[in-house]
C-alpha cells in the first residue's frame, strides 16, 4: 500500500505541476559585405588562418575603426522588413569581456541605442497564425575563432573573422515551444535572404542562433531561470537542443530542484547540453560609449530610398502565387521558401503556362536533387525545364519518360529537345502501331481479359504496365487506357 500511495502522489505531482516554456532567440546574421565593418579586410571564407586582417581588426594601438556605410543600409533594410522602428540616432558602445579569439578586449557593438527596436514578424505553425514580438537589432562586429587541435591540447586563434559585421537580432519571449523557435528562425532566416544582407549559411557560421529557454508553473506570469543554448548550427540542431534543454528543466523541477543559470553547448554526437560557463548578464560586460565613434545619423530620405529598393518579401510573395497563380497554400509556401527558388520558379511560368504543373515537378523531382537555397547550382535551366514541360503538355514525350529526360539534363545540361531527339524517345501516338501492340497483349493474357470482362475494370492497369514495357515507356498513356478499354469490351 505504501508504495502505491507513493506512485499515486507522483502520478498527481505530474498532473498538478504543468509547466510552460518560455523562450527568446539571440540570431546573428552575418552581413553580405565584401569588407569588415570597420575596415577594408575581406570578409571571404575559407582563407587561410589570419590573412584576412591589419591593425583596425586586430586591435592595434593607434589605429582607428570607419563604419561601412552597407552595415548600416542592411540593419535599414531588416527594420523595415520586420516593421521595426529605426533610432535616426544611434551609437556604439564598447562590450567589454575577455577571450582569446578578442584581440581589443572588447567587441563594439550597441548597447542603449541600437539601430532598430520594436520588431515583429508572424510565424505558423501547426495552421495557427502567432505574432512574436522583436526587441532590437543591432549592429556589431563578430569575433574570431578559435581552433581545437585534435592531436594536442591546444588550441589555435584564427582572426579573420574578427570585425566582419553581423547584424543580432533579439526576440521578445514570446516563444512558447521548440516548434514555434524553429517556425521564427526559418522566417528570419528566409527574410534576411531575400533581403541578401546575408547568405543564411548555418554550417559556415554566417547565421547562428543563442536560445534563451526556461520553465514557469503554468498561470504563473514571473519567468523561470534561464539557461542559453548554444553551438547550434542547423534547425534540426536547434529543435533537438531545445526539446532536450526542456526535459531537463521539467524533470529539474519536478523533483524539487532549482535550474542553474548557466550557459549549455549542445552537443550532437551525444544528443545533450553540457555547461560552458555561468550565464552573463548586460551589466558583467561593463558597456560604455566608443570613443573612436561618431554617432550614426540617418535621416527620412535614407529611409526612403532603402524602402523603394525592397524586394517582395516572403509572405507577400506567397500570396501573390495564391491569388495570381492559383496555387494551394502548400505548393505556395514551398515555392517561396527560398528566393532562389521563387525565382526560379517565375521564371520556368514565364515560359510555361501551367504554373500547377510546373509546381508539382519543381516540388518533386527538382527539389529531390537540389534544395531550395542551392537552386542556383542545378545545371537545368528555367527555360530548359519550361520545354521539357511543354513537351509533356503537347504529348511529345509522356510525364514518365519527361522524369528520364530530366535526369539526364541533370547530367548533362543538354536541351530536353535534343535528348529526346538523340535517344529516340517521342512518344508513339500512332492508333494503328498501338492498337496492334493492344491486340497482342490481350491475346497473350487471356485470364486478365476475362476479369476485366467480368467487371473488374482496375486490370487495365496491368494491360497498360504491359504496353508500357513492351515500348519502353513510349506509348500515350491516355491513347493506351482508351485503347485497351475498347478492345476488351
Amino acid at each position: 500500500m505504501k508504495v502505491g500511495h507513493r506512485c499515486c502522489d507522483f502520478q498527481n505531482k505530474n498532473r498538478i505541476m504543468e509547466f510552460e516554456t518560455v523562450i527568446g532567440l539571440e540570431i546573428h546574421a552575418q552581413m553580405k559585405t565584401e569588407s569588415k565593418i570597420f575596415c577594408g579586410c575581406s570578409t571571404a571564407f575559407g582563407a587561410p588562418p589570419n590573412t584576412h586582417t591589419c591593425p583596425v581588426c586586430l586591435g592595434m594601438p593607434g589605429s582607428l575603426p570607419v563604419l561601412n556605410r552597407q552595415v548600416v543600409e542592411n540593419g535599414i533594410k531588416l527594420a523595415l522588413a520586420a516593421g521595426f522602428s529605426i533610432n535616426k540616432e544611434n551609437r556604439f558602445a564598447r562590450k567589454n569581456y575577455f577571450y582569446p579569439d578578442l584581440p581589443k578586449g572588447y567587441q563594439i557593438s550597441q548597447f542603449e541605442l541600437p539601430i532598430a527596436e520594436h520588431g515583429q514578424i508572424e510565424i505558423e505553425v501547426n495552421g495557427q497564425r502567432k505574432t512574436i514580438g522583436i526587441t532590437r537589432a543591432h549592429m556589431e562586429e563578430d569575433a574570431g575563432k578559435l581552433v581545437h587541435d585534435d592531436l594536442e591540447p591546444v588550441s589555435h586563434v584564427d582572426l579573420n573573422r574578427t570585425g566582419t559585421p553581423l547584424l543580432e537580432i533579439v526576440s521578445e519571449p514570446d516563444l512558447r515551444s521548440p516548434e514555434e523557435a524553429v517556425a521564427y528562425l526559418k522566417k528570419l532566416h528566409a527574410i534576411v535572404r531575400y533581403l541578401d544582407i546575408s547568405d543564411g549559411n548555418m554550417q559556415e557560421g554566417s547565421f547562428r542562433c543563442d536560445a534563451n529557454i526556461s520553465l514557469r508553473p503554468k498561470g504563473e506570469r514571473k519567468l523561470g531561470i534561464r539557461t542559453e543554448l548554444k553551438n547550434m548550427n542547423s534547425f534540426k540542431n536547434v529543435q533537438l537542443a531545445l526539446e532536450y534543454e526542456e526535459r531537463r528543466q521539467r524533470d529539474i523541477l519536478l523533483d524539487g530542484g532549482g535550474v542553474v543559470q548557466e550557459t549549455l553547448l549542445w552537443n550532437p554526437d551525444k544528443a545533450r547540453t553540457e555547461s560552458m560557463r555561468g550565464k552573463e548578464e548586460a551589466h558583467d560586460y561593463r558597456y560604455f560609449p566608443d570613443p573612436d565613434l561618431v554617432p550614426v545619423a540617418i535621416d527620412d530620405d535614407w529611409i526612403e530610398r532603402v524602402r523603394q529598393a525592397l524586394p517582395e518579401l516572403p509572405d507577400a510573395r506567397r500570396q501573390r502565387f495564391m491569388d495570381e497563380l492559383e496555387l494551394p497554400e502548400y505548393d505556395a509556401t514551398i515555392l517561396t521558401a527560398s528566393r532562389e527558388l521563387a525565382d526560379y520558379f517565375e521564371a520556368v511560368c514565364a515560359e510555361y503556362t501551367n504554373p500547377k504543373k510546373a509546381s508539382n515537378f519543381i516540388g518533386t523531382e527538382l527539389l529531390r536533387e537540389y534544395g531550395s537555397e542551392r537552386i542556383n547550382d542545378c545545371p537545368v535551366k528555367p527555360v530548359q525545364l519550361a520545354s521539357l514541360l511543354a513537351m509533356v503538355e503537347k504529348a511529345t514525350i509522356s510525364g514518365k519518360i519527361a522524369k528520364t529526360v530530366f535526369a539526364d539534363m541533370l547530367a548533362t545540361g543538354e536541351d530536353p529537345e535534343k535528348i529526346v531527339k538523340d535517344k529516340g524517345l517521342v512518344q508513339m501516338s500512332d492508333e494503328g502501331e498501338l492498337v496492334t501492340l493492344v491486340r497482342e497483349i490481350i491475346a497473350a493474357n487471356p485470364e486478365q481479359a476475362q476479369q476485366f470482362r467480368d467487371g473488374k475494370t482496375k486490370v487495365i492497369g496491368f494491360f497498360v504496365g504491359q504496353l508500357m514495357q513492351k515500348t519502353k515507356g513510349k506509348a500515350n498513356p491516355q491513347m493506351a487506357n482508351t485503347l485497351f478499354a475498347q478492345e476488351l469490351k
